[in-house]
């Protein structure tokens, strides 16, 4: 429906709405059209807009995800809604794009946000999802719009998704369950959350027919005969009650979020240590249950996984709005938290003392409401909204609390934080994209601080003092920060993040190898060819060597202008090293370096500059064993094209160059589990080989991207090469999804060029994490 008519000029954006019930997978179908489509469009972005939407921040978040320059953006945080509008109308104005709109509610807010969609003649389109009816049709007026009414799974399908999920394929499931597994399905109404659900209450329990009656009684009619709140409830609760008592708290605490809120999984895991909801296990450390039971909530599905990295892991999540009024609702009946602004909570209505507090939205009247609450036992305090902070008590009054987070609150300098230094229990502190400018001098009493995060914020320096906070684990500060000093007294540090190295004083750079504990570090490094800046680079490297033989996971070295030379000299060299990643922009190794050697086991990701792509450095990272994600960016133009050989655990490979392209080819037995692929391919070399790239020996291929570099060639020649590596992805037995993009226009036109080709052509486009 959306490509049909693609070459079109029709002067209103096309819309296509789906609608249907909670649980019938509206959101699921539209990323996937979204990512089936998104390479035909010049940009694109998906936001979700929930019951209660702030217009002004979705449009926010909407310029966010268009490229734009980033003047363009310059003093966003203070445009209202109606500036928030024009400003998008005009970043649109002359593109052709694809949006997906998320959960719509209202016609109301339909009517909102469809003014910041120009008429612009670019054949752009918009995909909407909702549960009502009335909803769909408001956003469908036009002739070439369609309303898409999902249906119910039918018996075939809900099975082939039960099975799989419970036995890894429909074939495997024992005779002595078929009879049950077909009464249990009739009752999940061939909704696929609920089928989802069911199946992974099962999958953690004994295939025996015993276990599964038991199931199939408990969820009673439920949804067999028709789509109901009620019967969806009924089935999720199973889910939820079959959780033992610390998993549930752990997922009762996630009501603090608005709904559609992405959840970031480290904020989460530290959030719940802070609270003293994690115990140390079986010799896991705190961190590593919380992590685990992240993992057992995405696991039994009780969350949606966010952002899957190169490992295959959840980097986030988000809870589906028909189980979080679930747990809102089980939060509520135990006081467990109280939530202000967000449709969910009334204040006169509350039981018993507040422990858990998250503000989603507030005014004078909830202000004055709240003021008068007891808060001398809250342990947890969540702002959500910006427009909450100059309503919110002082925080005197909250004398007890551990977690306090305000991320993204961008007014937080309109608040006075003057007494944070009474909050002598707090643990976690975390303030990232505020604009606050300087952090509070009573900051050095929390003694207990285990992390502060104010990233994205302007704040440079940290209040003298700052090194008797001796329990902090994460230190994540905004980018070009200077290192305290006497940093190496906190010996609890586990991640550093955001700090300067050639601004920070030289013994303090030093003083980072008294820190035995350091897990990750993330630096910026500048400065040029200076005896300073030299100086601070010794100093790097014997901190670097002193954690050699310690616990160092990953190191991520970023800035404009440096050298990175003196890491040859890196040893011992850290045998836990996992991610190597560096964004020096104007720094290439000539090689990879030897340090970056098969000895390290662990090494699992690597983001690295080259002066040149060749066969004998692909050879050198080819051979280690564990890595899963490679992305090798180029500055010389090879001259030939380069064989790959190796790399038997690789996933994703990624070639990138800001200067020039290159030409790269593939022989049978590399890369055998590679699933992922993002090619700069040069179409004048590419051509010589008749545009072979050796796919086919790829045999895990599942996603291809391909970015021509026509210059030197006509659009016969970019044509050619468009549709070879079609056919080449159409012949291979997985049939890989594949995204070609024009990089650079053809420098010549030939005489069967008419002007009018897509610059872009797309099959699938999946945006890689770093």
């Amino acid at each position: 429906m959306l490509k049909e008519e693609a070459n079109s000029s029709t002067k209103d954006p096309k819309v296509l709405s789906i609608v249907g019930f909670g649980g019938l997978g509206k959101t699921t179908l539209a990323n996937e059209v979204y990512r089936k489509i998104e390479g035909h469009f010049d940009c694109r972005a998906f936001v979700s807009v929930s019951q209660k939407p702030v217009i002004k921040n979705i449009i926010k978040d909407l310029i966010y995800k268009v490229p734009c320059p980033d003047e363009f953006r310059k003093d966003i945080e203070i445009w209202d809604e109606a500036t928030s509008i024009a400003k998008l109308r005009e970043l649109l104005k002359d593109k052709r794009y694809l949006v997906v709109v998320d959960d719509i509610w209202s016609t109301q807010a339909w009517s909102s946000i469809k003014c910041a969609f120009p008429d612009n003649n670019c054949s752009s389109r918009i995909i909407t999802t909702t549960r009502i009816i009335d909803v769909a049709r408001s956003c469908c007026p036009g002739s070439d719009d369609h309303v898409y009414e999902m249906a119910a799974l039918s018996d075939l399908h809900s099975k082939r998704l039960f099975l799989k999920r419970i036995f890894g394929s429909e074939d495997h499931c024992p005779d002595m369950l078929k009879e049950s597994s077909n009464e249990i399905l009739k009752k999940c109404g061939g909704l696929p959350l609920a089928i989802v659900s069911i199946s992974s209450l099962l999958a953690n329990r004994p295939a025996v027919k015993e276990e599964w009656e038991k199931i199939r009684r408990s969820i009673g009619s439920a949804l067999e005969n028709n789509q109901s709140l009620e019967g969806m409830s009924k089935i999720l609760l199973l889910s939820y009650n079959d959780l033992p008592p610390n998993l549930k708290t752990c997922l009762l605490y996630l009501s603090v979020f608005p709904e559609d809120y992405v959840i970031d999984r480290k904020r989460l895991v530290r959030r719940w240590i802070a609270e003293g909801f994690i115990s140390e296990e079986r010799g896991q450390s705190r961190q590593e249950v919380a992590e685990r039971y992240f993992y057992e909530l995405v696991n039994k599905s009780m969350v949606q996984p966010e952002d899957v990295g190169y490992d295959g892991k959840a980097r986030a999540c988000r809870v589906h709005d028909m189980m979080l009024e679930i747990i809102i609702s089980k939060s509520n009946e135990d006081n467990f938290i109280v939530v202000i602004g967000g449709g969910q909570t009334s204040l006169a209505n509350r039981q018993g003392f507040i422990r858990r507090l998250s503000i989603q939205h507030i005014d004078h009247e909830l202000a004055h409401l709240l003021a008068q609450e007891d808060l001398s036992h809250v342990r947890s305090l969540t702002v959500t909204s910006s427009a909450c902070i100059k309503h919110l008590p002082s925080l005197a009054k909250f004398e007890a609390l551990r977690v306090m987070d305000f991320e993204g609150c961008e007014d937080l300098e309109e608040y006075d934080m003057r007494n944070i230094g009474k909050l002598l229990q707090l643990k976690y502190l975390n303030f990232p994209a505020t604009r606050i400018s300087k952090l509070p001098s009573e900051i050095v009493l929390l003694r207990d601080l285990e992390t502060l995060h104010f990233g994205a914020t302007p704040v440079e320096e940290l209040p003298t003092g700052f090194a008797q906070l001796t329990k902090l684990q994460h230190l994540i500060a905004r980018g070009w920060t200077i290192i305290p000093k006497n940093i190496g007294n906190m010996r609890n540090l586990r991640d550093i993040s955001g700090f300067s190295i050639t601004g920070s004083p030289a013994d303090a750079v030093e003083d980072l190898g008294n820190l035995p504990g350091l897990e990750e570090i993330d630096i910026y490094l500048d400065g040029g060819e200076s005896d300073e800046f030299r100086r601070h680079e010794e100093m790097l490297l014997s901190s670097l060597c002193k954690l050699g033989s310690c616990k160092l996971r990953s190191l991520r070295i970023r800035g404009n202008d440096g050298s990175l030379e003196f890491l040859g000299s890196w040893s011992p060299l850290p045998i836990s090293l996992i991610v190597f990643y560096m964004d020096i922009s104007n720094y290439y190794f000539t090689k990879v370096p030897e340090w970056i050697a098969p000895s390290l086991t662990n090494l699992s990701y690597i983001d690295i500059n080259l002066a040149e792509l060749t066969e004998e450095g692909l050879v050198t990272l080819g051979e280690l064993p564990a890595l899963l994600r490679l992305e090798l960016w180029f500055k010389k133009r090879p001259d030939d094209r380069v064989i790959v050989r190796g790399f038997p655990s690789l996933n994703g490979f990624g070639i990138h160059s800001a200067y020039t392209s290159g030409y790269v080819t593939f022989v049978k037995g590399a890369m055998p589990k590679l699933k992922k692929l993002d090619l700069l391919i040069n179409v004048f070399v590419a051509k010589t080989y008749g545009f072979y790239l050796g796919i086919e020996h790829l045999t895990c291929l599942q996603q291809a991207t391909a970015r021509l570099d026509n210059r030197g060639v006509t659009h016969s020649g970019s044509k050619a090469a468009d549709a070879a590596i079609r056919a080449a992805a159409g012949a291979h037995p997985n049939h890989p999804a594949v995204t070609i993009y024009e990089e650079y226009e053809c420098s010549e036109k030939d005489s069967e060029d008419t002007g009018g080709e897509e610059k872009k052509s797309n099959e699938d486009g999946d945006a890689d994490e770093n």
